[in-house]
């Protein structure tokens, strides 16, 4: 009699600013509250891993992360191991959502993936090395994020009710929610999900700059800090050295906007000719699922935290 042995189940989690979003093997994905970068990451995830796996009947489970606000990964997952081994969890793979982000967008090969959603990050990956490139949170990076764009607008409309500033389309925008602008910035500082806020207005600048030239600006503007993100990370890692081609994505919500990525575009390849740029293309979730299988020759490997419970 053959006995056969099933692989462990993986509970993948991509756990990002804008929300987390969890899936066990190959079924359903669940979506949870953003990431507080702001607070401990540990209990957040546990919770994540506690609901995702209540009533699941699952032991031995692998829990593989890719999170954003991660410094030192193996610290997390430590703390991480500690909180979910009673759920049935047998392994804990944790790592920032830039390398779950690369590895969903370009697999083994090499190259950089630049995710740009409420917060952005930049990973390049090289034969030897690899770069995270920005990803430093709002206060001081994130530059060409969500974040940035609706801080920029902002910025703008501030700009143009002081006569700093062109007018520009954006005050009706930001009237609509801040009826009393010279309250604004107090009422900003006050609010708990103030990142979030901020970063909602860079739909609507997405959506005015085809008319306003200030909107677009703004957006010309983040395609352009999205590229030389990319570019230093590139130039970092020894890219794209004597090849004749080197891959780039870029990822998120910020690349909807067709004025961000034509900037993008453009700009990267005035940096980088060698760039071959796919815009849109990558599965974070599926990223994060692919962390316990890496080589451990892999460049990446160094980055990810483990924990066998």
């Amino acid at each position: 009699m053959t006995t056969t042995f099933s692989p462990a189940p993986v509970l993948a989690i991509d756990a990002g600013q804008s929300g987390i979003r969890s899936q066990i093997d190959s079924g359903e994905v669940r979506s949870f509250a953003a990431i507080r970068t702001d607070l401990p990451l540990a209990p957040q995830l546990a919770s994540v891993v506690e609901q995702s796996l209540r009533d699941s009947g699952l032991t031995g489970v692998t829990v593989s992360g890719g999170v954003s606000g991660v410094t030192h990964a193996q610290t997390v997952a430590d703390e991480l191991a500690l909180l979910v081994e009673p759920f049935g969890v047998a392994r804990v793979f944790i790592a920032h959502d830039s390398i779950s982000a690369f590895l969903g967008a370009l697999g083994s090969e090499l190259g950089a993936v630049v995710a740009a959603g409420t917060g952005v990050v930049t990973l390049a990956v090289g034969e030897e090395r690899l770069a995270q490139v920005d990803g430093w949170g709002y206060l001081v990076g994130d530059a060409g994020s969500g974040y940035w764009i609706g801080r920029a607008a902002l910025d703008a409309v501030m700009r143009a009710f002081d006569g700093r500033g062109p007018e520009t389309a954006l005050t009706e925008v930001v009237l609509a929610h801040h009826p009393d602008l010279p309250s604004m910035y107090v009422s900003l500082q006050t609010n708990e999900g103030k990142v979030r806020h901020i970063a909602s207005f860079a739909r609507s600048v997405g959506d005015l700059a085809e008319t306003d030239a200030v909107a677009a600006e703004i957006l010309a503007a983040a395609g352009s800090q999205l590229a030389a993100s990319v570019a230093a990370g590139l130039a970092r890692v020894g890219l794209p050295g004597s090849r004749d081609e080197v891959q780039v994505r870029a990822i998120g919500n910020v690349f909807s906007s067709p004025h961000v990525a034509a900037a993008f575009r453009s700009s990267l390849l005035e940096r980088v000719p060698q760039a071959r740029v796919a815009v849109g293309e990558s599965h974070p979730l599926d990223g994060a699922a692919m962390l316990p299988h890496l080589e451990q020759d892999h460049a990446l490997i160094a980055s990810i935290g483990v924990v066998t419970l």
